[in-house]
């Protein structure tokens, strides 16, 4: 079975501090680390994250925010005890209804406006009556909800 790995490479304007971010994010060193260019290599989740020096970056783009999903939420506070080590601003939410899923998260954000959450999902489906069937469906829905992890 061939292993499969997400790489996401992402554009800083300041290298040092995206480091130091993503060692706080990640809790590891990069494995390559150079005056324009860092590479991280993690093992879980399976990430490739690789941090490229430019002279901008347009924040509030495509890109809502990025996550690594956790199985407890032992592993939330963790991450929060990790991040409040590393003097990151953080907020958290507990028992919060976020993508039609009871969930524990904590949200960070990095050197350039990239936002990050670390989360479990306690209760998988929090609105099983709005379950859609198939697509023809999705043009009859006329409900407007809270736009999710906003």
């Amino acid at each position: 079975m061939t292993v499969m790995k997400t790489h996401v490479a992402l554009n800083v304007t300041n290298i040092e501090k995206s480091v130091t971010f993503y060692q706080a994010m990640f809790g590891l060193e990069p494995v390559k680390y150079k005056a324009d260019y860092a590479k991280f290599d993690i093992p879980n989740p399976a990430l490739n994250l690789t941090l490229n020096l430019t002279n901008s970056v347009q924040t509030s783009g495509a890109l809502s925010h990025l996550g690594v999903q956790v199985e407890s939420t032992q592993e939330v506070r963790s991450a929060i005890q990790r991040f409040t080590d590393a003097g990151l601003a953080l907020f958290t939410e507990d028992n919060t209804d976020c993508c039609y899923a009871l969930q524990d998260k904590v949200w960070v954000t990095d050197p350039d406006g990239n936002r990050w959450e670390v989360f479990v999902v306690k209760v998988a489906d929090t609105a099983p009556e709005k379950n859609l069937v198939n697509t023809a469906a999705v043009e009859e829905v006329q409900t407007v909800n809270k736009p999710c992890c906003a």
